[in-house]
């Protein structure tokens, strides 16, 4: 465990749950989804970047409507709700309710969220470095505690494998349920 002036560095966590993603990363989801109908975990701040055509609000509670089309998803970063999330992406995208679906969460592989995913993603981008998240005014963020996974559902993962690529290791994952 990495100590920095005394103190352990995984203590010094902001508590924040949210964490708004720069406009590269969604940018490469546009381009693979060819755009983004919805985000079921936003903000009008943070849709300023995603641009989604519709989105829901903490207040809106967007695990209670609907999900269709092309979905982004950086959920709360609190549990449960990282995994209420991942979790019913997962099932909307089986039942076809979703016709794909980015998820950016991070990459603790030891969490259920994380094994849920692996098990039904079908590809999967590691980022060569942590991602720089946002803060409620758009202002970069100290480098996070850990790690990030990019998760895409859909059936063009040769094409998504090739846009992430320049962000890290983009592979396939084929151990579906």
């Amino acid at each position: 465990m990495s100590v920095i002036s005394g103190t352990c560095y995984v203590s010094n966590n902001s508590g924040n749950m949210e964490w708004y993603t720069p406009s590269n990363i969604v940018e490469l989801a546009r381009q693979v989804m060819g755009g983004i109908d919805l985000d079921p975990a936003s903000t009008p701040s943070a849709n300023g970047i995603v641009k989604a055509d519709k989105f829901y609000t903490v207040e809106d509670d967007g695990l209670k409507h609907p999900w269709y089309g092309r979905v982004w998803l950086n959920p709360p970063y609190k549990q449960p709700l990282v995994r209420r999330f991942t979790e019913a992406a997962i099932q909307k995208y089986r039942a076809g309710e979703i016709a794909q679906a980015i998820i950016l969460v991070n990459n603790g592989t030891e969490t259920r969220s994380l094994q849920g995913l692996f098990k039904a993603a079908s590809a999967v981008c590691f980022p060569k470095g942590r991602i720089r998240f946002l803060d409620t005014d758009g202002n970069p963020v100290k480098t996070p505690l850990q790690g990030q996974a990019v998760f895409y559902f859909g059936h063009s993962v040769s094409h998504f494998i090739g846009v992430f690529s320049d962000l890290g290791a983009a592979l396939p994952l084929t151990a579906h349920e």
